[in-house]
């Protein structure tokens, strides 16, 4: 019989976006002596998190283990050998959704060997919060199902209630209220992705979103990838939404290392301080081409110094080779390397938000890159384009003070003068000015996400330490309570 060890398990969604922050999970539950903790998810998505564990867990990989669950994607219509939505187009997105389900009998089968091989279950299961069937799962093996949203507190309860109430159906106004918030913090249709705004809860989209939801809200409680005194307003608003216990545990990103060879380090190397705007919306969201042309135009005009991580506008596959022609005739001839630099793809972020040189972010304000902006001190110009990436930059410019908003999702108007203005604005250090005063606020947000995570002299604790601390006592409490009663 093998020795009672404490074991937690772990099941991300299939997602880029959700599967870095649980191997962030993992590896700050890792750090006790007292866990082994396992990473469950498809072969695919399990090899790419195998590639990223040994630099987040360089100290001790062995006390984070990765298993895989049998996965058949072919069964919901996507293409061979895509189980993550990297390289998925977008017509497929909602079958991948789908198609996680198929994992809960895979689920139970890899509990019943744990419970065969360990015989005790596993302390807790720690499901992200679009896979509520987890839960379920954990409750018949005896186990803590926990929730956690990779997201913000702010955009998870905006998303939860949203999805779950469709409160927009049932007015007639631009802005409705929404279930759990303030009836001053109303909400636009326009911040609305086009799949929720014409959702009627028999689509595929509310089909999938809504049984899954409202299973999470059933569980023992929710971890947040956040920080609590960053998010006050959020987790006051998503305690009260979902009546359990919530924990916030973040920022759960990476440091940045030095990469003094990176051709975009050495641009940046020869700008002045806080004077380059960095642009880049994510590697699973782009822009019309429409917007591409405005944005590129209201760069020139601006005159300021950009970086630019570009990839083919909607409509065109995301992943292929960008072409001139999405761009104003002449446009890299006359910015690059002067004004510009645009590179294709991919940059590395955390190295570039880090730099002295970049005195705001223009994002589609996915939650990472909001934690990884927001640390290094850096203003945003919010674009939000997909998910809950609009109710995350409404936090930042209403709640915040961080941000502010150049357009609204792939099918909003925009201009190239109000582009013009805003980078302007953003990147402007006068006394008085808009632009000193976000990164001033940047500034302090940044200082209270590092804090959140530090451990001095192993004794003093910021607030996500002591988030992950609340959490372990909270699922062994409930343990022995659960192996007192069975005792007896």
């Amino acid at each position: 019989m093998e020795s009672q060890e404490d074991h937690i398990i772990l099941i991300p969604f299939m997602a880029q976006g959700h599967l870095r922050p649980f191997l962030h999970l993992a590896h700050r539950l890792s750090s006790s002596a007292r866990y082994t903790i396992t990473l469950l998810t498809t072969p695919l998505n399990a090899a790419k998190l195998r590639e990223g564990i040994n630099s987040i867990a360089a100290n001790d990989p062995t006390k984070i283990i990765i298993s895989e669950l049998a996965f058949n994607g072919e069964d919901y219509d996507l293409p061979p050998n895509v189980e993550n939505t990297e390289k998925l187009p977008l017509t497929h997105v909602i079958n991948l959704f789908h198609s996680s389900a198929s994992l809960e009998p895979h689920l139970e089968d890899f509990l019943t060997r744990h419970l065969a091989r360990h015989h005790r279950p596993p302390l807790a299961v720690v499901f992200d919060n679009f896979l509520g069937w987890a839960d379920r799962v954990a409750r018949k093996f005896n186990s803590t199902g926990i929730a956690f949203s990779t997201c913000g507190a702010y955009g998870t309860a905006a998303y939860s209630s949203i999805w779950c109430h469709l409160p927009h159906r049932s007015s007639g106004e631009e802005e409705f209220c929404v279930p759990g918030f303030p009836d001053n913090r109303r909400f636009c249709r326009d911040q609305l992705h086009r799949f929720v705004r014409y959702a009627d809860g028999d689509d595929n989209w509310s089909t999938f979103f809504q049984p899954q939801i409202k299973m999470s809200l059933k569980c023992s409680g929710w971890l947040v990838n956040s920080v609590e005194e960053v998010e006050q307003l959020g987790f006051e608003i998503l305690r009260n939404l979902l009546k359990l216990p919530v924990w916030a545990v973040g920022p759960l990103i990476s440091a940045p290392i030095p990469l003094p060879d990176d051709e975009c380090i050495k641009w940046l190397n020869k700008r002045e301080k806080d004077s380059v705007l960095y642009i880049s919306f994510g590697s699973q969201n782009t822009i019309n081409p429409t917007q591409m042309i405005e944005l590129a135009s209201g760069l020139e005009l601006s005159g300021k110094p950009f970086l630019w991580v570009i990839r083919p506008p909607f409509g065109f596959d995301i992943n292929g080779e960008f072409k001139p022609e999405w761009l104003p005739d002449g446009f890299e001839a006359r910015v690059v390397p002067g004004q510009g630099m645009m590179v294709q793809k991919w940059g590395p972020q955390l190295e570039i938000l880090s730099h002295e040189a970049v005195g705001g972010f223009m994002s589609h304000c996915g939650w990472n890159s909001v934690l990884e902006g927001l640390r290094e001190g850096v203003p945003i110009v919010g674009w939000p384009l997909a998910a809950e990436q609009a109710y995350n930059a409404k936090m930042l410019v209403e709640e915040m003070g961080v941000a502010v908003e150049v357009a609204r999702g792939v099918d909003g108007e925009v201009g190239r003068e109000k582009v013009k203005t805003v980078v302007e604005m953003v990147l402007d250090r006068a006394e008085g000015s808009v632009g000193r005063e976000l990164k001033r606020k940047a500034v302090e947000v940044g200082r209270r996400l590092r804090d959140a995570v530090e451990v001095v002299d192993g004794v003093g604790k910021g607030s996500s330490v002591k988030g992950v601390d609340d959490f372990l006592e909270f699922v062994e409490t409930r343990r022995s309570c659960n192996e007192n009663y069975n005792a007896v």
